[in-house]
């Protein structure tokens, strides 16, 4: 056992926590320089988002559920050391309204910074962790992932998936919208399975077309179902139920007397979570339904799900790169890209704002009187923008304007530094203001300049406010009293438009336009 000291020269100690629907699941590991890893604790909290159902709103009490068990996980992490903490937020926090002020109570009471990925990226990364904690072959496999408000569907082998996707078959909202007896009634039971045969038009004809005969189910609601097959059948699963395998006609068995109890005596069920008694229900049927359906045979648990995801694609991104700085012979884009490269430059997120803010540049351009080196200076501080993280989460964008500022970069006028350290600072919270000192020591038409291409930086990095590349086109319908944006997103809409909204005061005032978004999505 290496000591903290020896530890922290050879490995990076990581959290990773999955904001689910129904609960928080947070596991700490040591990346080592090889890419492999080592859980050193794990903690698990129940917080029922959806309380009352997925209605696209959180309440208090549930925000207030979520920030208190976030503090204890943070507690866990300041005292195992944790360098950098991975949170991704799911289901019922993409798809409210207020999900958007959820997370920014989770950086301001918490410290923690959350992002809310996309139903596709979500799937996919539970793909990976089933691949990587389950021993797969060349057969195609059916991978379910059933949580509160979504339920992710990977099909795949041990090389590739030919499937992912999230649908809204989350056993928490089900349970609000189709289960209201207890025990269930076979008339409710007939209303779900319709539903899921609706829902699953398209999954349907894949797993028919490739004869797959396996299922492994992966988070709380199918480790459950697991644990309780398990003592059904005296099967080993007191240390682990990964790779636990048992057969459909288990399953079935289980299903006929588990279907008819009633709340009580679901209650004395040890291996039923507590918080999952009053929703397990439509987890059952779906389970049912699939088996039936698509003559599923055999069915294995995972027990790694998102998080364990979320740590293998961390090490996949920071594994060495090759060097792209000699690619850049200029100077002025070389020595951008040197410190983009030195402060671990969040890449994707950056460079999808800085298309989106060169976008609304061509748009405004004229009447906003910008000059074509206006565009590259607005390029370069949107990939700059965020890389004040590498300081800290708080007051990064403070930390921008200081990196950019004193980082020596070559080829610029001290104008154009200047320039792009207060964009790249005005990115988040304050818009520019005289009392700043640093942006108040510029001249009076560089102030100019700042406070035009800092608003169109501002709308841009709120449209990715996921930091998920959610908005896939944007369309700008710029008219004489107002600008509409018209949105496709790849999942929920709501914390982008929010995002956007909220950073539109400046772009609003600059352009002495309203500005309004739409979303263009077909119904998700």
């Amino acid at each position: 056992m290496k000591n903290d000291t020896e530890s922290s020269t050879s490995t990076k100690r990581i959290a990773a926590i999955d904001l689910g629907t129904n609960s928080f699941h947070a596991v700490l590991v040591d990346i080592y320089p090889d890419g492999s890893f080592r859980t050193i604790d794990k903690l698990k909290e129940m917080v029922i988002l959806a309380e009352k159902g997925m209605d696209n709103h959180l309440s208090e009490d549930a925000m207030q559920r979520g920030l208190d068990a976030l503090k204890r996980i943070k507690f866990l992490c300041d005292s195992q050391n944790v360098e950098e903490i991975l949170a991704f937020a799911t289901s019922a926090i993409r798809e409210a309204k207020n999900g958007g002020d959820f997370i920014q109570r989770m950086i301001d009471e918490v410290g923690i910074k959350a992002r809310a990925i996309p139903g596709q990226m979500e799937a996919e990364l539970i793909g990976y962790a089933v691949r990587h904690s389950i021993a797969l072959n060349k057969e195609m496999v059916l991978m379910v992932d059933i949580g509160g408000g979504s339920v992710e569907f990977i099909i795949g082998n041990n090389q590739k998936f030919i499937y992912r996707e999230s649908l809204k078959l989350g056993v928490a909202r089900m349970a609000a919208k189709f289960v209201k007896n207890d025990p269930i009634t076979e008339e409710e039971i007939q209303i779900l399975v319709s539903h899921y045969q609706q829902e699953l038009k398209e999954i349907s004809e894949i797993l028919k077309e490739n004869h797959i005969t396996t299922m492994i189910g992966s988070s709380g609601t199918m480790e459950n179902i697991g644990a309780m097959v398990a003592s059904r059948n005296s099967l080993t699963a007191s240390m682990s139920l990964n790779e636990l395998s048992f057969e459909a006609s288990d399953f079935n068995s289980l299903y006929q007397d588990f279907i008819e109890l009633n709340r009580k005596k679901r209650q004395k069920i040890s291996e039923l979570d507590e918080k999952r008694i009053d929703i397990i229900n439509p987890g059952m049927v779906l389970v049912k339904y699939l088996i039936e359906e698509f003559k599923i045979q055999t069915i294995k648990i995972s027990e790694a799900a998102l998080r364990d995801g979320m740590i293998l694609n961390f090490i996949k991104e920071e594994r060495p790169k090759l060097d792209m700085v000699a690619n850049f012979p200029e100077p002025r884009k070389r020595s951008i890209f040197e410190l983009l490269r030195k402060c671990n430059w969040l890449e994707a997120h950056s460079k999808h704002v800085a298309n989106m803010a060169l976008q609304l540049f061509d748009e405004f351009r004229k009447e906003l009187k910008l000059e074509e080196t206006d565009r590259e200076l607005l390029e370069y501080a949107s990939y700059l923008h965020d890389i004040g993280y590498y300081i800290s989460y708080r007051k990064h964008h403070k930390h921008a304007l200081y990196l950019i500022r004193h980082s020596d970069l070559r080829g610029f006028t001290e104008d154009e530094i200047n320039i792009m350290a207060n964009v790249a600072r005005y990115h988040r919270r304050s818009t520019p203001r005289k009392r700043h000192f640093l942006y108040k020591k510029l001249e009076k038409p560089l102030r100019k300049r700042v406070k035009k291409l800092s608003a169109l930086l501002r709308v841009a990095d709120g449209l990715d406010r996921s930091h998920y590349q959610n908005v896939q086109t944007l369309e700008v319908q710029n008219e004489a009293e107002k600008v509409k944006f018209h949105i496709t997103t790849m999942g929920d809409p709501e914390l982008e438009i929010w995002g956007a909204e909220r950073k539109s005061k400046l772009f609003e005032k600059v352009t002495g336009k309203k500005l309004e978004i739409y979303s263009v999505n077909k119904e998700q």
